[in-house]
């Protein structure tokens, strides 16, 4: 190669390289948050993620489920203007496991310290299945100056275990004995036995091992606890005590927590509540229905 050549062929190669860097150069570097690890009253450590800028939106997954369980949503609202905010709750995922606090006392209070610690205002809520109860507990013990906007999908009963004036409610026993029975026989097989109705037919192969993995990072303890709380729970008299917009997303083939006993119990407790039922989507629709409920979250955040 002579010496034209050479200088012809470097030539070339810097002009590529700078066409290609140049789009880098040219996109805002993100805004750096300053790190915070989230220490709940008790010591417990909560570890979260924060995706985006824009209007806070805190995700509080479903029983069992950790917080990548809410990342179909995050990575595509983070992306559409707002900030996206999940943590493991305790016991879950990478949180510490304790062995105790998986009252909802104790949980109203980690979602409290969530979001004292962030200094987070104007925020839109999202919680799935027992997570609602999480949510409804930090209104009736903290108020909700915080608070701007709540979101529900799927949740569950608001009272499921029988009581004289519920009494299409289950047996306190028959709950305990079912935990016996599954969760504290063989868990694993539980979640194989359960996934199909969960989700939808349509669901992949891979989506469903995803979801069985992530729920399969819960401490046992926590599992049971969790379950023990959510069914023991009444919390009708606490749902009214929301003074904020409510939106209710819940699917008509839930099997999980049927519609009738769940959403719209809890929209016809709360008149500032919401209900959009989604035809066809089951208790997992955050994994089925995602390009909905995504647009659907971003409708909500940003009125």
């Amino acid at each position: 190669m002579t010496a034209t050549h050479r200088r012809d062929a470097l030539k070339a190669m810097t002009v590529m390289g700078a066409a290609f860097a140049a789009p880098v150069a040219a996109e805002a570097a993100p805004k750096r948050r300053p790190s915070v690890q989230i220490t709940a009253a008790d010591g417990t450590h909560l570890l979260h993620q924060d995706w985006g800028e824009g209007r806070p939106v805190v995700f509080l997954a479903g029983w069992a489920l950790p917080l990548e369980a809410w990342d179909l949503q995050r990575a595509a609202l983070a992306a559409r203007g707002l900030r996206c905010i999940a943590y493991d709750r305790r016991g879950h995922g990478r949180s510490d496991a304790p062995s105790g606090g998986y009252d909802y006392d104790t949980l109203a209070d980690d979602l409290a310290a969530v979001l004292d610690q962030l200094d987070l205002r104007d925020v839109v809520l999202v919680g799935h299945s027992m997570a609602g109860g999480e949510i409804v507990r930090y209104f009736s013990r903290h108020g909700g100056a915080r608070v701007s906007k709540v979101m529900f999908l799927a949740p569950m009963n608001p009272c499921p275990a029988k009581r004289p004036d519920n009494p299409d409610g289950f047996p306190a026993e028959a709950f305990e004995q079912f935990r016996q029975a599954y969760f504290l026989t063989d868990f694993p097989k539980w979640l194989d036995d359960n996934t199909a109705p969960f989700v939808t037919p349509q669901t992949s192969p891979g989506m469903i091992a995803w979801v069985k993995g992530l729920m399969l990072t819960t401490s046992l303890q926590a599992v049971v606890a969790c379950n023990r709380t959510a069914t023991e729970a009444d919390l009708r008299a606490e749902i009214p005590s929301i003074k904020a917009p409510i939106l209710i997303l819940q699917g008509d083939k839930d099997a999980s927590t049927p519609l009738e006993v769940s959403g719209r119990r809890y929209a016809a407790l709360n008149p500032a509540a919401r209900l959009v039922v989604y035809e066809g989507a089951p208790h997992g629709l955050m994994f089925t229905h995602t390009r909905r409920l995504n647009a659907d979250i971003a409708a909500f955040a940003k009125v």
